[in-house]
């Protein structure tokens, strides 16, 4: 049994305005037929964020096994095939597939458009957002080109997967508006809390960025052959990384002793408490890695934590404020004793 709002009639027929409305606006021709449900529009951003986390991890793949230039041209594998062949072995299967993930990532943005475009009402902010991170998926596959085209240069490889943290950051910031209202943002701690958690969240994104310089300078080039690497010395670079690590592990204990302190909103703590304890294993990870030589297979689960850090870094950020719905004006009722006269 359906509930209010739900269309129980035949489905109306495709007339010949209605392909041509489709070919016009396709997203509003869909929006005026269907209406994604809270948690459709939810999943949908979601599906985006896992998404960006998988590329980071094939992109990680790509790197440690050697792959980067499996396809040695772009966008054609080679310069005779669109897809890798055969003879192209293992390298150039992996470094074929990742690009061919970039297709299922562009599946999931557009998911999350269309059903932002279809809520009902519609969100335009949230649209936007999904366009946004339809263009940055675009520069990266252009700048992933790049990056093929000049031999694995380290320095277009660090871009590379800078932009792909600011897509991360675009998706995982869609998914919350996803799950709030369109309200004025209301803060839930003071000012002093604020202004921690921005110097944290700019320490992690430091952290990061060291972090590419770290890969730009070590062994793991991502081709067989001789690479550039940055000029300068891994062991140095690593230890800086390890410093910047234990500042933005100080930063988010800290963060959570203050918001103890305060008994700040369930939010807010339990955000701080889920980073400090990625920050925690991605750290012992870290160590682990370099003290055993940098195995591929620790490295990959390095680059999956860095992500997972970013997420729990902008989720921290984002839990300290809500948006609930915005006030509806509703017209004012009659006094029933005047209507009664």
């Amino acid at each position: 049994m359906h509930k209010g709002g739900a269309y129980d009639g035949p489905v109306p027929k495709l007339t010949r305005a209605d392909a041509a409305q489709a070919v016009r606006n396709p997203l509003a021709f869909i929006a005026a037929r269907w209406t994604p449900t809270q948690r459709t529009v939810q999943r949908a951003t979601m599906s985006a964020v896992v998404m960006t986390v998988v590329i980071v991890m094939t992109g990680g793949a790509v790197r440690l096994t050697g792959s980067g230039l499996g396809c040695p041209t772009w966008p054609k594998c080679t310069d005779e095939s669109l897809t890798a062949t055969s003879a192209m072995g293992f390298h150039g299967a992996i470094e074929f597939g990742n690009r061919m993930l970039t297709y299922v990532l562009c599946a999931a943005v557009g998911w999350a458009i269309i059903a932002a475009r279809s809520q009902k009402p519609w969100r335009r902010s949230l649209t936007r957002l999904g366009w946004t991170q339809f263009w940055v998926v675009m520069g990266n596959a252009v700048l992933g080109g790049i990056v093929v085209l000049v031999g694995l240069n380290p320095y277009t490889v660090a871009a590379h997967f800078i932009l792909t943290t600011a897509l991360l950051t675009i998706a995982v910031v869609m998914w919350q508006r996803s799950r709030e209202g369109d309200g004025a943002p209301r803060p839930l701690v003071g000012t002093s809390i604020k202004q921690l958690v921005w110097v944290m969240a700019a320490a992690s994104g430091a952290l990061i960025a060291v972090g590419t310089v770290v890969t730009g300078a070590g062994p793991h080039a991502g081709d067989s052959s001789d690479v550039k690497r940055m000029p300068l010395d891994w062991e140095t670079v690593a230890k800086a990384h390890a410093v910047l690590a234990w500042v933005v592990v100080t930063l988010a204990f800290a963060l959570w002793f203050v918001l103890k302190a305060v008994d700040a909103p369930r939010g807010p703590l339990h955000r701080t408490r889920d980073l400090f304890l990625i920050l925690l294993a991605q750290g012992v990870l870290g160590y682990v890695q370099y003290f055993t030589d940098l195995p591929e297979i620790l490295v990959g689960l390095h680059m999956l934590g860095s992500a997972l850090v970013w997420i729990g870094v902008l989720r921290v950020v984002l839990s300290l404020r809500e948006r609930p719905e915005p006030a509806v004006d509703l017209p004012a009722q009659a006094d029933p004793e005047l209507s009664s006269v």
